[in-house]
C-alpha cells in the first residue's frame, strides 16, 4: 500500500473540523483497507507505532529533523531557521522544501510504501548507543527522498510526535463502527477499547471477526484497562439519597493511582495515563508479587507517601519524588511508599469487572496477604448520615483527601473508562467553596509584561467535550505561579506549539500562540460563572453563553498523570455550575 494514500487521507481529516465528517473520512477509507493494514493505520493515525502504554517512542527532536530536511532539500540553516521561526512545525517546513522532481522518480527512487515507512520508523524507534542520533537522521533521510510534499509534512509530525489531525480516539471508535457494523454495535466497540487501551488491535479484531469477535474480547494482563471515575455530590446526606441510603464509604487517599498487572513472576504498574510506572514503585512491585495469592490479577490502588518514623501519611508533593527519571534507588529509600488497593478487575481467569462491587471488594481482600507496604482502603458499610460524617472526619483526621461512596447494587460493575454514580467523592472543599479542583488542558498562551516579559504570562485553559471531540476554553489562567514553574513553561509547552488554532480547540478568546492540546494543569477558582467568551457548554445554560471559572489559580500539580481526554469534562463543568447553583438556593 502506498504510502500517499495514507496521507492524502490525513490531510482531508485536518482540513476538517466536523467530527462527524472525519468519522466518515475515515470509515470510508478503513472499508478500503487489507485487514492486515489497519491496525498500523490506526496507530499512525494518532502519530504512534504502538497503542498508547506501550513505552517505546520515536521521540526525534526537532532540530534532528531539520538537519535531514536540510540535507536532502540542500536548504542552508539560515533558511531553516528563517521557516522555524514562521512556521513553528517540521512538518510544514519539510512540505515547503522538499519538492519532488519529475521523471526522476523511475531513475532515483523507490514507492514510498507503508512497509518502507513502517520498516524505518521502527529503526528510528530502536536506534540506541553512540551514534544513534546519526541513525536516525539517516533513516528518516531515506524515506523523505522518496516522499512528496505532504507525505514528507506527516513522516516528520510523526516522528517528532506533533500529529495534529483531529483524529482522536472517539472519533476513530465512530469510523470502526460505522465501517464494519452499525451505531448501535458502538458501545460494545467502545468497551474493548476500554478494556483493552489498544485500539489497533479492537480495529483489527473487528475486521477480521466482526462485532461478534469484538464482544468476546475480555480483561487481560498486560492490556491497561481505562479506570472508572466517580461523580461528586455537595453533601452526605445526598449521597446516600442517591445510593439508596446505603453504601460502602472508603478514605480517599491523597497519592498517585496505579493499575497493577500482576503475572506469575512479573509486575507492571501503569499510571492512569497508561505509563509504565513500574521503575518508579520496584518495592510496591516486588510486594505485590509476593502478596498475592493469584497466578494473574489486575487490581487498583493508590500509591501514598507515608513517614517511615510514624507510619503516617504524607502529602501528595511527596509521593511525586517517586516520578524521577533518576536516581530511583535513593528515591525508594528516601521516600517510602504504601498502596492501598480498593479494586480487583481480574483474578487468575475471572474477569471480575462484570460483578457488583461487594464482590470484588470480597475477592479483592482474599486475594491478597497483607503487609506494611500493601494493604486495603479503609471502608465501612455507611447507612446513616451521621455514620458518613463521622467517617468523613475521621479520613480527614489521618490526612486523606475525602471520602468515596461506592454503591451497593447488583449492576455496581467496573465500567471502565466511565464516570457514574455507582462512585461518587466528597471533599472538604465541597462544603467551603465552589466545588472539586479542575485539571483543565493547555490550548494557548498569552506573552508576559513586566516582570514576565519573555516568558509566558498566561494560558489559555480548556475542559474536554466528549461530545464533539472539542477542547472548550473555561478561562484565562495568570495566578498560582512560581518563578520556577515559569522559566519551565517554554520546555513543558513549546513541543506542542501549532502555528494556528489546532481544529480540536474551541475559541473564541485567541492567545498569542496555540498549543495543541496536550498538558493538563490543575486549577481551582472561586466559582463558575456565565461568560460571554468562553466557549465551555456555549448555549446550554443561556443563549449565546458559556461557562468560565472566576479568579483561576494554578495549584502547582501538574498533571502528567492525565492525557488531555481525560482532563475534566464540559459536562463535569456544567454540572458543578449547577450544584454550585443549588447550594445558594
Amino acid at each position: 500500500m502506498l504510502f500517499a494514500d495514507i496521507a492524502d487521507v490525513f490531510d482531508r481529516l485536518e482540513t476538517t473540523s466536523s467530527r462527524l465528517e472525519m468519522a466518515s473520512i475515515l470509515s470510508e477509507f478503513f472499508r478500503t483497507l487489507e485487514p492486515g493494514h489497519l491496525r498500523s493505520i490506526v496507530y499512525l493515525s494518532q502519530g504512534k507505532l504502538h497503542p498508547d502504554f506501550c513505552p517505546q517512542e520515536l521521540g526525534m527532536a526537532d532540530k534532528l529533523v531539520l538537519r535531514a530536511v536540510a540535507s536532502i532539500s540542500g536548504t542552508s540553516e539560515s533558511r531553516i531557521g528563517e521557516l522555524w521561526k514562521k512556521e513553528g512545525d517540521p512538518g510544514r517546513i519539510a512540505e515547503i522544501l522538499i519538492k519532488k522532481k519529475e521523471g526522476q522518480m523511475s531513475l532515483f527512487s523507490e514507492p514510498l510504501t507503508l512497509g518502507r515507512v513502517l520498516k524505518n520508523l521502527n529503526l528510528i524507534e530502536n536506534a540506541e548507543g553512540r551514534d544513534s542520533q546519526d541513525r536516525k537522521m539517516k533513516y528518516l533521510s531515506q524515506i523523505l527522498r522518496d516522499s512528496d510534499p505532504v507525505e514528507a509534512r506527516y513522516l516528520c509530525r510523526i516522528v517528532t510526535g506533533r500529529m495534529r489531525v483531529g483524529a482522536g480516539s472517539m472519533t476513530i471508535l465512530d469510523a470502526l463502527s460505522e465501517a464494519f457494523g452499525t451505531k448501535e454495535d458502538r458501545p460494545d466497540i467502545e468497551r474493548a477499547f476500554n478494556i483493552t487501551c489498544d485500539l489497533g488491535l479492537v480495529a483489527e479484531t473487528l475486521a477480521l471477526g466482526g462485532i461478534g469477535r469484538v464482544r468476546l474480547m475480555k480483561v487481560a494482563v498486560a492490556n491497561p484497562i481505562k479506570v472508572m471515575l466517580a461523580e461528586r455530590l455537595p453533601s452526605i446526606p445526598l449521597i446516600l439519597d442517591r445510593m439508596g441510603g446505603r453504601c460502602a464509604m472508603e478514605f480517599k487517599y491523597d497519592g498517585i493511582r496505579v493499575q497493577a498487572h500482576i503475572d506469575r513472576d512479573s509486575v507492571k504498574l501503569y499510571s492512569r495515563r497508561l505509563e509504565d510506572m513500574t521503575s518508579n514503585f520496584p518495592d510496591i512491585a516486588e510486594e505485590l508479587r509476593i502478596r498475592c495469592k493469584a497466578e494473574r490479577a489486575i487490581i487498583e490502588g493508590e500509591c501514598v507517601a507515608v513517614d517511615p518514623k510514624t507510619g503516617g501519611m504524607l502529602p501528595f508533593q511527596t509521593v511525586t519524588h517517586r516520578r524521577k527519571k533518576h536516581g530511583m534507588d535513593k528515591a525508594v529509600e528516601e521516600y517510602p511508599v504504601k498502596i492501598f488497593m480498593f479494586d480487583i478487575l481480574l483474578a487468575n481467569g475471572t474477569d471480575m469487572t462484570v460483578f457488583p462491587f461487594e464482590e470484588r471488594r470480597s475477592k479483592l481482600a482474599c486475594t491478597f496477604d497483607i503487609s506494611d507496604r500493601v494493604g486495603l482502603t479503609e471502608m465501612e458499610i455507611i447507612s446513616t448520615a451521621e455514620e458518613g460524617e463521622n467517617f468523613f472526619d475521621r479520613a480527614l483526621s489521618m490526612k486523606c483527601e475525602g471520602v468515596m461512596a461506592k454503591s451497593l447494587a447488583p449492576e455496581s460493575v467496573y465500567r471502565a473508562g466511565s464516570r457514574g454514580f455507582l462512585w461518587i467523592k466528597y471533599k472538604k472543599d465541597y462544603e467551603e467553596s465552589l466545588t472539586d479542583s479542575f485539571d483543565l488542558a493547555v490550548v494557548g498562551a498569552f506573552h508576559g509584561r513586566g516582570k514576565r516579559a519573555g516568558k509566558y504570562g498566561a494560558l489559555l485553559m480548556a475542559a474536554f467535550d466528549g461530545e464533539s471531540g472539542k477542547y472548550q476554553t473555561v478561562c484565562k489562567l495568570g495566578t498560582g505561579f512560581d518563578d520556577a514553574f515559569l522559566a519551565e513553561m517554554p520546555e513543558m509547552l513549546d513541543r506542542y506549539l501549532s502555528a494556528e488554532r489546532p481544529h480540536t480547540v474551541d475559541a473564541q478568546m485567541i492567545p498569542d500562540v496555540w498549543f495543541l492540546p496536550t498538558a493538563v494543569l490543575e486549577v481551582t477558582a472561586a466559582e463558575i460563572s456565565l461568560s460571554p467568551i468562553h466557549t465551555a457548554g456555549l448555549g446550554i445554560v443561556k443563549e449565546d453563553t458559556g461557562l468560565g471559572l472566576r479568579f483561576p489559580r494554578f495549584t502547582g500539580r501538574v498533571r502528567d498523570d492525565k492525557g488531555p481526554e481525560e482532563c475534566t469534562s464540559v459536562n463535569e463543568v456544567i454540572e458543578m455550575y449547577e450544584m454550585q447553583n443549588q447550594d445558594k438556593e
